[in-house]
């Protein structure tokens, strides 16, 4: 049993009561700005379980913004499952007792994040999200690792039964440096890209086959790869294989493109948009589906690709997201909360299309459920490092989630795939003994540093570790 602060209440001793589900759940990031909304609202709608979520965030403020607007969800008619909300000054009393941890931060702020997104154009280096791979991920990467050593650590002593659930990026190495401090830790990292991917195959199954458009969990897929750059071999729909529709499909909208949450040219008024021929062009490449968006995908690829300049990010009908925009997207997410915080603005209970509380039911042994997660590689992805990190199928249930046997990639995309783990690999190592010189091995290999010469690359290096020194490790701050 816990008894959480601010006035906590005993919960149940045991995660799998049979009529009640009450259960504790830490927030590492808990002032979060707008996943922290999503997952309470989903929590607000899962009848089978109930409980504490603790919330703890550096930026204390933001947290009781958040525990204030949970207070509010427990209040609509909406809601099915009410959940009190407390917030804790110190990780270690967030942590007692905790059945599940949330971790979902920002490493450093958006000051960093301009250099990881900016200074690389100096040199002709573009980056349309700049927080996993290319110089702005290897950046985001030396901040990150860090902070999630102290977290597997803290997790180890206080609470090493839990399970928990990352949604940091980078989510690789996030998940990379949970296992390698704590081995026996039970974590996973989930990302919502594949969701976007299945939801693109089910228009494909209804603009081919004029079937009524399933909703994506209808759909099976065997994806493989690792975060943000992973693939799919297969996809049906009952007895459809949805594959083969790929190639007429690809030929109707190569080139005006086409978007599966609105029209393609949603990507000129939306920064997040994208019209997938990034995607489609990979396909007819390589003889798989990229499992991604497109801004994430193209920044796997060598830089004069898809992201040459501005020019070339136009044609291939995608977006540059500025750091300058992510400010003022944050502004305005402050500003929603305070308004949602404070009863100016009413809440509205909606369930998303994130699956985190699912999984957790199925992990509780509620239901059982299929999703792709990200696991230390234990034979999931054959021929590739056993330990490092890959995203695929896993089965949840009953307490335990168990990777599914991914099919072999195609020779292609599995070369594209090895390379950038294996980077990968060298770049958390790096940053684990704390070795300037090896994670410059890293940051140079990069695809999208392709175009540089060992000098240029070298000085970039050193300026974005100067712009982000105040939140490295001392040694990591060293000049090449």
């Amino acid at each position: 049993m816990y008894h959480g602060a601010d006035g906590g209440v005993p919960l149940t001793e045991s995660l799998y009561m049979k009529d009640l589900h009450k259960i504790k759940i830490a927030y590492i990031g808990g002032g979060s700005k707008q996943w922290a909304r999503v997952f309470m609202n989903d929590l607000a709608l899962a009848k089978d379980i109930c409980g504490q979520i603790a919330l703890y965030d550096t930026n204390r403020e933001a947290a009781v913004r958040n525990q204030k607007i949970g207070m509010r969800i427990n209040e609509t008619e909406q809601t099915v499952s009410k959940w009190q909300y407390t917030v804790h000054d110190t990780i270690d009393t967030a942590l007692e007792d905790a059945d599940f941890v949330v971790i979902s931060i920002l490493p450093g702020t958006f000051e960093e994040m301009r250099s990881d997104v900016h200074a690389p154009e100096q040199y002709g280096i573009y980056q349309s999200v700049g927080d996993t791979s290319g110089p702005g991920g290897v950046l985001r990467s030396m901040r990150t690792i860090p902070a999630y050593e102290g977290f597997a650590r803290k997790i180890k002593e206080i609470c090493p039964q839990a399970w928990v659930i990352n949604f940091t990026n980078p989510m690789s190495n996030c998940v990379k440096a949970l296992y390698d401090v704590f081995p026996d830790i039970k974590a996973f990292g989930c990302c919502h890209e594949v969701f976007h991917t299945q939801k693109f195959l089910c228009c494909v199954l209804h603009d081919q086959l004029g079937i009524p458009q399933p909703d994506r969990t209808q759909i099976y897929t065997d994806v493989s790869g690792i975060n943000h750059f992973t693939w799919i071999t297969a996809a049906s729909y009952h007895d459809v294989d949805i594959m083969k529709l790929l190639p007429p499909f690809i030929e109707k909208y190569f080139e005006s493109g086409f978007y599966e949450n609105g029209p393609a040219d949603q990507y000129k008024t939306d920064m997040f948009a994208y019209a997938n021929r990034v995607k489609m062009d990979m396909f007819l490449r390589y003889g798989a589906l990229g499992a991604a968006g497109d801004r994430h995908l193209a920044e796997f690829m060598n830089n004069t690709w898809y992201l040459k300049d501005p020019e070339t990010v136009e044609r291939w009908k995608f977006r540059l997201t500025t750091v300058d925009f992510r400010i003022r997207q944050q502004q305005e997410r402050v500003e929603e909360s305070i308004a949602l915080a404070e009863g100016i603005r009413p809440v509205r209970v909606e369930k998303s299309s994130e699956e985190a509380v699912e999984l957790i039911k199925a992990i509780l042994g509620l239901e059982t459920r299929v999703s792709n997660v990200n696991l230390p590689n234990r034979g999931q992805m054959p021929g590739y490092p056993e330990g490092a990190v890959v995203e695929t199928n896993c089965v949840f249930s009953n307490n335990s989630v168990k990777p599914v046997t991914a099919s072999p990639l195609p020779s292609g995309p599995k070369a594209l795939v090895m390379r950038s783990l294996l980077n990968n690999e060298t770049l958390y190592q790096g940053i684990k003994e704390r070795d300037p010189a090896m994670i410059f091995q890293s940051f140079i290999n990069q695809p999208l540093c392709s175009t540089l010469s060992f000098d240029d690359a070298r000085a970039l290096y050193n300026t974005m570790v100067a712009n982000t020194s105040s939140c490295l490790p001392e040694e990591l701050t060293a000049v090449l």
